[in-house]
């Protein structure tokens, strides 16, 4: 027996073997991407929409209406400050519109991880069977290389906005479905058998009692969720997604240091922006729930 060369199918086979995955999947693509398209529809009618309404309404509507919510978030007159000065550079060097395009394809990307994540959090935390059904999922999810399934979302539906939505969704939806779990998980168990004592129905211990007391570590997640949309930024601008990755992609092809660098400190603005207001609201929200269930 050779102990040099492993043991491995042959050329010819693995060939075969790929190819029968290969057509398969090209099978279902023709028959069902129109469909999976058409379902997706929403998405991008939404990427649009808020798109449209941050490009096209004033600069300066635009501008109060982003530090408003940072300061509705935070309650920060720094943080605010700080935003402003932030979106005033990213505005003088010409970066505006694309961070504007950015800023949407991140609410859309989150909302979307939120929508979904939250449910499969709640799920997780009341079944440990579905919890080690998914964890193994939720690990291929991070550590699969991006790239690879970029593949088979853009066999699907192309080049453009939902592929880029897919696949930032699934690259940053993992913690927010494992913070939301974790959350519920901590929930105190003498908290919960005050509820059963008080006679409240599942549905209610979830909505006034689980959910509240997970809210900061929810937060937390959301926290996560908007980092690594923002993370993905450039990659998704490979596959069409327009935005501030587009001439982070261009300085790499070019070699435009300049270009490259301004780019990526206006996603790091953005970043530390999302991150204070989202850190500054889930401290308050621990504050408040440590308040009232003190």
């Amino acid at each position: 027996m050779d102990f040099f060369d492993f043991p491995s199918l042959s050329r010819g086979t693995l060939r075969v073997l790929r190819q029968t995955i290969d057509e398969g999947f090209l099978t279902f693509t023709r028959a069902y991407g129109e469909t999976l398209e058409q379902a997706f529809e929403p998405l991008r009618l939404l990427l649009i929409g808020i798109e449209s309404l941050l490009l096209d309404s004033p600069w300066p509507l635009v501008m109060a209406g982003i530090l408003g919510l940072v300061f509705l978030l935070s309650r920060s007159w720094r943080v605010t400050a700080g935003s402003l000065a932030a979106l005033v550079l990213i505005g003088v060097l010409g970066m505006w519109d694309d961070t504007m395009r950015t800023m949407a394809m991140v609410a859309v990307c989150t909302l979307t991880a939120v929508v979904l994540g939250i449910p499969i959090g709640i799920a997780m935390a009341r079944s440990d069977r579905l919890q080690a059904f998914i964890n193994p999922v939720l690990d291929l999810m991070q550590t699969m290389p991006v790239f690879v399934y970029l593949i088979p979302v853009v066999m699907i539906f192309g080049l453009g906005k939902v592929p880029g939505v897919i696949a930032v969704v699934i690259y940053a939806i993992p913690p927010m479905i494992r913070l939301t779990n974790l959350g519920i998980r901590l929930v105190s168990a003498d908290v919960l058998e005050a509820a059963d004592a008080f006679g409240s129905s599942s549905w209610q211990k979830l909505k006034d009692v689980q959910l509240p007391l997970a809210l900061p570590t929810i937060m937390a997640g959301i926290n996560q969720c908007i980092m690594m949309s923002l993370s993905m930024v450039v990659v998704a601008s490979m596959i069409g997604v327009r935005g501030l990755g587009q001439p982070v992609l261009q300085a790499i092809t070019n070699q435009f240091f300049t270009m490259g660098i301004l780019n990526g400190l206006a996603i790091v603005a953005i970043a530390i922006i999302f991150d204070r207001s989202t850190q500054a609201y889930g401290k308050r929200m621990q504050k408040h729930t440590e308040a009232t269930h003190g």
